[in-house]
């Protein structure tokens, strides 16, 4: 059975920086791409970032390009996100996302297994 489990979520100042963890378990990160979404109180879920298998294919929802990183570490089967000069509209529950696909997409349905979430807020 697959798990994923994302951490590092929290409160922070607009202009900080906060680093998300996302671990797997049954199954390994390292055939397969990996996608953050986040969804904000009263809105839908949005695509953030995805990293393909090979960790050499990256896209970034536009809002966040030049702000976060998506990064892979298949030894650790272990995906982050960093985020940098965060601001208050960054403020949602993330959510690390994977499998069947290998490149990666910005749609969620097509990603089979999710994490519980980890909050992010950021005060003004």
């Amino acid at each position: 059975q697959v798990q994923l489990v994302e951490s590092g979520g929290g409160l922070v100042q607009a202009g900080g920086s906060l680093g998300l963890s996302c671990a797997a378990s049954g199954r390994t990160f390292s055939s397969v791409a990996v996608a953050w979404f986040r969804q904000a109180p009263g809105k839908e879920r949005e695509f953030v970032a995805s990293i393909s298998w090979s960790g050499g294919y990256l896209v970034y929802k536009d809002s966040v390009k030049g702000r976060f990183t998506i990064s892979k570490d298949n030894a650790k089967n272990t995906v982050y996100l960093q985020m940098n000069s965060l601001k208050p509209e960054d403020t949602a529950v993330y959510y690390c996302a994977t499998a069947p696909s290998r490149l990666g997409s910005i749609r969620g349905d097509e990603y089979r297994y999710w994490g519980q979430g980890t909050q992010v807020t950021v005060s003004s």
